[in-house]
C-alpha cells in the first residue's frame, strides 16, 4: 500500500493531467473553428483544406509561401493596400491585358503579380485605418495562420504583432519573414534578395572563373525563404494538433541563404579554408579518363583551363541537336542549355503538366506555372486565377464577418477597405 503522501501526490499529479487534457481538448475545439466556419466538408484530396491564412505579405517571398499554401487547399485571404494592392500588381511589363467589357482600367494584371498569387482572395483593406485593424482582428480570430513579410516591429505599432494576435488566437500560427530576422545587428535593416545574395555568399560562388560575383537569374533567395517558411507552417500545424498551441515562426532570407550554401558551407567549416570561388558552369569533378594529365583529379584541377579548352573544342563540333542524340542512353549525365521560353515549352515540362491554363475574370485565360509536386492521392494545384484588387472584400467581410451590404459599404466610404 502507498503511503499517503504518495498517493495525495498521484492523485493532484492526474488532476493536473486530466486538467491539461481539457485545456489542450478545448485549444484543438479551437484549432478546428475554422474548418467548421467554412460549413462544408473539406476536400480530402487537398491536404490544407480547412485551414485558413491571413496573408499579409508583398512581392515574392510572402507570396511565394501562401501561394504554396493555397496550392495544398488552404483558404488564402490576401491583404492588399485598398488603392494600389501588392506592389508587384504595377511590376510590368508585360501584363496580362483585360478583356474588352472589363471594369478595370489600365494596362491589365501584371505577369507578376500572377505568378504567385492564384487560389488566394483578395481583400483590399488599409491597416492605418482603425476599421481595418478591427477587421484584421476579427479575421485573425477565425484564421490558422498569419503570414506578413514588415520589418520588424512595424505591426507592433497598429497592433497586428504577435503578442496581440496570440491573445486573440492562442492557436494561430504566426510567420514573419524579413531580410535579416527579428535578432541580430542587422535587425532594423530592409534586406532584398540581390543584398542577401551577395552579403552571404552566393554571389561570390556564382559566375565566370574570370568574371565579377553576378545574381542567380532569379530571386532564389526569396523563393527558398518561402519554401522554408511554408515548410515551417506545415510543421508548426503538426505541432499544433498535439498541443492545441499556435507559435511564432521568425524566418531571415539570411539565414535561408546561409543554409543553403550547402556543401560549400560544409567544405569552408570542415577544412578551415576559404572557398574556391567562382566556377561558372563548370564542375569540380570533371571527367578525361586517359590523359595522363587528367586521370586523377589532383592532376585535372592543375590542368583545369587546358582541360576546358579541349572539352570546348570538341564541343563545338556538332550542334545542339546532334549531341544529345550521341549522349542518349549512354547512360551519363548530359543536358542541353534552354532559355526559358524553350524550358516551359519543353517536351518534359509538357508531360509533367508543368503549365496550366487558368481563366481568369477579367483578363480571359492565362497560361501558370503548375505546382511541382506529385502525390499518388493529393490533388493540390492551380485551382482559382489570381484575384483583382479588393474582388472578394464583399465575399469576406460579408461571409466571413457577417457583416450586412450597407455596413460594407460605410466601410468601402470611410476607405478602410475596397
Amino acid at each position: 500500500m502507498l503511503p499517503l503522501n504518495r498517493t495525495l501526490s498521484r492523485v493532484g499529479r492526474r488532476a493536473g493531467l486530466a486538467a491539461r487534457r481539457d485545456e489542450i481538448s478545448s485549444c484543438l475545439i479551437r484549432c478546428q473553428s475554422s474548418i467548421a466556419q467554412t460549413g462544408s466538408t473539406p476536400n480530402p484530396k487537398l491536404p490544407l483544406a480547412g485551414y485558413r491564412v491571413l496573408d499579409m505579405t508583398r512581392v515574392l517571398a510572402g507570396p511565394y509561401c501562401t501561394q504554396i499554401l493555397g496550392d495544398l487547399g488552404a483558404e488564402v485571404i490576401k491583404i492588399e493596400h485598398p488603392t494600389r494592392g501588392d506592389d508587384t500588381r504595377a511590376w510590368g511589363p508585360p501584363y496580362a491585358p483585360y478583356e474588352p467589357g472589363s471594369a478595370h482600367e489600365g494596362p491589365g494584371e501584371s505577369a507578376y503579380f500572377l505568378g504567385v498569387n492564384r487560389n488566394k482572395k483578395s481583400l483590399g483593406l488599409s491597416f492605418q485605418h482603425p476599421d481595418g485593424v478591427k477587421i484584421l482582428h476579427k479575421l485573425a480570430a477565425k484564421c490558422d495562420i498569419l503570414v506578413e513579410n514588415y520589418l520588424p516591429g512595424s505591426l507592433k505599432k497598429y497592433n497586428l504583432d504577435f503578442d496581440t494576435i496570440n491573445r486573440i488566437n492562442p492557436a494561430l500560427i504566426y510567420a514573419s519573414i524579413t531580410g535579416y530576422g527579428q535578432t541580430g545587428p542587422y535587425a532594423q535593416r530592409a534586406g532584398y534578395d540581390v543584398m542577401v545574395e551577395a552579403e552571404f555568399g552566393l554571389m561570390h560562388i556564382t559566375g565566370s572563373r574570370d568574371g565579377p560575383p553576378v545574381k542567380v537569374g532569379v530571386a532564389v533567395t526569396d523563393l527558398t525563404t518561402g519554401l522554408y517558411t511554408s515548410n515551417s507552417i506545415m510543421a508548426a500545424l503538426l505541432a499544433r494538433a498535439r498541443t492545441g498551441q499556435g507559435q511564432y515562426i521568425d524566418v531571415a532570407l539570411s539565414d535561408c541563404q546561409t543554409a543553403t550554401l550547402a556543401n560549400i558551407a560544409s567544405s569552408c567549416l570542415i577544412s578551415g579554408k576559404r572557398d574556391s570561388g567562382r566556377w561558372g558552369t563548370a564542375h569540380r569533378e570533371p571527367e578525361w579518363k586517359t590523359d595522363p594529365r587528367y586521370s586523377v583529379n589532383s592532376q585535372r584541377v592543375a590542368n583545369r583551363d587546358e582541360l576546358e579548352e579541349a572539352i570546348e573544342a570538341i564541343s563545338v563540333q556538332k550542334t545542339t541537336q546532334e549531341w544529345l542524340q550521341v549522349f542518349e542512353g549512354k547512360g551519363m549525365p548530359y543536358a542541353a542549355v534552354n532559355n526559358v521560353h524553350d524550358t516551359l515549352h519543353h517536351e518534359h515540362t509538357r508531360a509533367r503538366n508543368m503549365v496550366v491554363e487558368l481563366d481568369h475574370d477579367e483578363c480571359g485565360p492565362i497560361k501558370m506555372v503548375n505546382t511541382p509536386v506529385k502525390y499518388s492521392h493529393s490533388t493540390p494545384g492551380a485551382r482559382t486565377a489570381p484575384p483583382t484588387l479588393g474582388q472578394h472584400t464583399d465575399e469576406v467581410l460579408g461571409d466571413l464577418l457577417g457583416l450586412d451590404s450597407g455596413a460594407i459599404s460605410a466601410l468601402k466610404d470611410t476607405g478602410a477597405v475596397r
